[in-house]
């Protein structure tokens, strides 16, 4: 089946001119309404008063060619059928719709349909007393012996420029001067480790094998110059900007970071910080995206172009304009650090004595310790049977701060909160944070003088609010909920009693609501109990002991 998003396959190119038009952020683009198969965007704005500048070419290079029109830009994009030229009829029609006495300038990528398209419908409005010019972008570097070089996506700073000269009112001439001049100093190169899928063809195995990336294919899918075993960022980028500077040699330059369609944009920024530290760093001055500028479909990779500045072209690039698909310039700088100084979140307490207390956590300790099989059992019953490991090694680093005397057992507040540190520490998964918010939020509010009933209650509704769970949903608070409610109005043995109550009722449980248990069905749940509410309430019989 094809991974593609479509209704009507004859109808799918239409469709996306539609959505785009509808979704443009200025509401000044217009389809020309001549007949379904000539697919021409053009700007609502428009006047003639000036030169035109027309581009276009296959559907599925977006946001070129549409998302380019616009003041500033283009004044219309001519869109054919997925990765086919227009037809001459469609950019005749483009050229007659827009041009006024100013003339117009065609910029073409360097494909022979294209040529041919474009060069016939240009021929063709000069019978109409047009004054047309057109201007062949070819920036691709990758096959340095082919006389016929591809146009990519430097093509999309060719659009900025000529459009930047068509606004300031330059003549037709001057249009195509200054476009032909920025042609002569773009150089682009591309790779990628999978190429595009069609819209409607059979998933097939892709040519480029797992593990490689292709240099220098085609926007259409078009075999590479070379293989490279590796996905390495940084080799990867180095190997794309040899050859460009060797092309490119001294200057300041403008770089194009373009996604081809199918990188993601965590994988966009890591290039991007590559590009920094290269060996263009010194020559970079603009960066323009990381972003889909002329993609090829959902091609998994990208291209860089160099465009070499003078004082005409770094104007042109930096004048705003209302596309949709053109990315402001950034200056390129080094990256900005601010020093901070790290906050060190440790509870600040002395060791003291207190023989009572000692005696509860080392029982509370042990019988953790002692239940790590019985509860790993039971979890794997119900979830990924590890809770007593995990219950057993945070008790095990308690007990060993009482063993050397670390504790501060005669401060309960500071205990109840180192407690919530080491477990946040050692424990691991979400049992240790949910137990670590227990007993911190308990031994701040202890800390501030409630009872010590009331500041466990606290540290339960913590624990509720952020881990989402409550009565009913078969976890640890089955048996926690009951055990702290029965000691605040009682004693210990009053608290045993409800937790053993509380996670005996969680083997009738027939839905956990929350936990790993969650995702299993009811017919493994049945009469098993939860492992954490096993582990409060033999903790808490332990206690009353």
């Amino acid at each position: 089946m094809s991974r593609f998003f479509f209704n009507d396959r004859k109808q799918l190119v239409n469709d996306a001119i539609e959505g785009i038009l509808i979704s443009a952020p200025h509401g000044n683009l217009v389809k020309l309404d001549i007949d379904p198969a000539i697919r021409v965007v053009a700007r609502s704005d428009w006047d003639k008063s000036r030169v035109a500048v027309i581009s276009g070419g296959g559907s599925g290079h977006e946001p070129a060619h549409a998302g380019f029109v616009g003041k500033g830009m283009l004044t219309a994009a001519v869109c054919g059928d997925l990765f086919a030229s227009p037809s001459v009829d469609a950019v005749l029609n483009a050229i007659v719709a827009v041009t006024g006495d100013r003339g117009c300038l065609l910029i073409v990528k360097n494909y022979t349909g294209d040529r041919l398209n474009f060069g016939l419908a240009a021929e063709k409005a000069k019978r109409y007393g047009l004054k047309v010019e057109m201007v062949i972008v070819a920036d691709d570097i990758a096959l340095p012996d082919n006389k016929q070089p591809r146009g990519i996506a430097g093509t999309a700073l060719v659009h900025k420029i000529a459009g930047f000269a068509a606004e300031k009112g330059k003549s037709l001439s001057e249009v195509r001067d200054i476009a032909q001049q920025a042609c002569e100093n773009l150089w682009s190169l591309g790779v990628a480790m999978q190429t595009c899928n069609l819209p409607g063809s059979d998933d097939e195995e892709g040519r480029i094998k797992q593990g490689h990336v292709e240099l220098g294919l085609g926007i259409h899918g078009e075999p590479g110059a070379s293989v490279l075993d590796t996905q390495n960022s940084k080799t990867i980028i180095d190997k794309l900007i040899a050859p460009l500077k060797e092309k490119a040699g001294d200057g300041r330059f403008a770089v194009l970071i373009n996604n081809l369609g199918g990188v993601s944009a965590l994988e966009m920024a890591l290039l991007t910080k590559e590009l920094a530290h290269s060996a263009l760093q010194d020559q970079i001055a603009y960066l323009i995206g990381p972003a889909p500028l002329v993609s090829s479909l959902d091609m998994k990779g990208f291209s860089l172009s160099l465009l070499r500045l003078n004082e005409t072209f770094e104007r042109a690039i930096n004048e705003p304009v209302e596309t949709i698909g053109w990315q402001k310039p950034v200056a390129f700088a080094p990256l900005r650090t601010l020093p901070h100084t790290a906050i060190q979140d440790r509870v600040d307490y002395a060791p003291s004595d207190n023989a009572q207390v000692a005696a509860l956590v080392a029982a509370a300790t042990q019988t953790l310790v002692d239940l790590e099989n019985r509860l790993n059992a039971l979890d794997a019953k119900v979830g990924d049977g590890d809770t007593g490991s995990t219950f057993a090694q945070g008790a095990r680093d308690i007990a060993q701060l009482l063993q050397e005397k670390q504790l501060p057992l005669n401060d309960v507040p500071k205990l109840l909160l180192l407690t919530g540190e080491r477990l946040a520490t050692v424990m691991g998964g979400s049992s240790g944070v949910l137990m670590s918010i227990f007993f911190t939020a308990a031994g701040q509010v202890l800390h501030d003088g409630k009872p010590l009933a009331d500041a466990l209650l606290s540290g339960l509704a913590q624990m509720k609010q952020y881990g989402g769970a409550d009565l009913g949903d078969r976890t640890l608070i089955d048996a926690l909920q009951p055990a702290l409610e029965a000691l605040l109005k009682s004693d210990l043995q009053a608290a045993a009693q409800a937790a053993k109550k509380g996670a005996d009722a969680t083997a009738s449980m027939q839905k956990a609501g929350a936990g790993r248990s969650s995702y299993v069905n009811k017919e493994n749940l049945d009469g098993v109990t939860d492992p954490g509410a096993v582990a409060v309430a033999e903790v808490f019989a332990a206690l009353a002991r």
